[in-house]
């Protein structure tokens, strides 16, 4: 790529990023989208409506995203989230923090987008408190205190977190190729699991697989 070529692909990049977000939030709008209503649904109510978005959710992302680690169009050994080392307790507590954040929000930040589209002045706010926390906790006051504390407790690995690098490490096998495999088959469990959930029946923890290597119908590994 020569370097006349950036503000082309810049712009490609950009109204890509446009219609994704258009699309994301009439469909998110439309289905009521959101990380805590689908745990709500299924405490409060024993729905998995909204849960079963999700996994579809993670098993396309989780194939596409690997497959294009294996094509080689993103590194993803060299993200944040892939490192060597491994922060368990920031994740942990992070976690805990944003689920009481929710709540407290009455909803994920992509719920809040949605309601700030909706006219919500309530979503407008917690909108920047989200912003300016997540900005504070990154690189303001209180990065000096995370890294201070929660962070020194953590795993160094040899390689980067992520399952390929680890089998990769372990196997000798290529960091691409294996992207490719474990996206398909978890992807493809996901999605399987999925289909159980939404048809009432039961679905051996086999079944992503099988459906991905014969693409045989749901029907013939169902089992009530």
């Amino acid at each position: 790529m020569q370097e006349s070529d950036l503000p082309a692909l810049v712009n490609q990049v950009l109204w890509a990023s446009f219609a994704l977000a258009v699309a994301f939030g009439a469909i998110a709008q439309r289905t009521h989208f959101c990380t805590m209503g689908a745990v709500a649904d299924i405490v409060n109510m024993g729905d998995w409506t909204r849960m079963r978005m999700w996994l579809m959710a993670m098993g396309v992302a989780i194939i596409g995203f690997n497959a294009m680690v294996a094509l080689g169009w993103v590194q993803a050994g060299q993200s944040v989230y892939a490192g060597p080392r491994l922060v368990w307790l920031s994740n942990t507590l992070g976690g805990v923090l944003f689920g009481f954040g929710m709540v407290l929000a009455s909803g994920c930040g992509s719920k809040t987008l949605v309601r700030i589209g909706g006219g919500s002045l309530k979503s407008l706010v917690v909108f920047f408190v989200l912003a300016v926390a997540a900005y504070a906790t990154l690189r303001g006051v209180t990065a000096v205190a995370r890294v201070a504390t929660v962070d020194t407790v953590a795993l160094t690995l040899a390689s980067g977190q992520d399952l390929p690098s680890l089998l990769a490490a372990f196997t000798g096998a290529s960091r691409g190729s294996l992207a490719l495999l474990l996206g398909s088959v978890i992807g493809a469990q996901v999605g399987a699991q999925l289909v159980s959930f939404t048809a009432g029946v039961k679905i051996d923890p086999s079944a992503g697989a099988y459906l991905l290597s014969t693409g045989a119908p749901v029907s013939t590994i169902a089992s009530s």
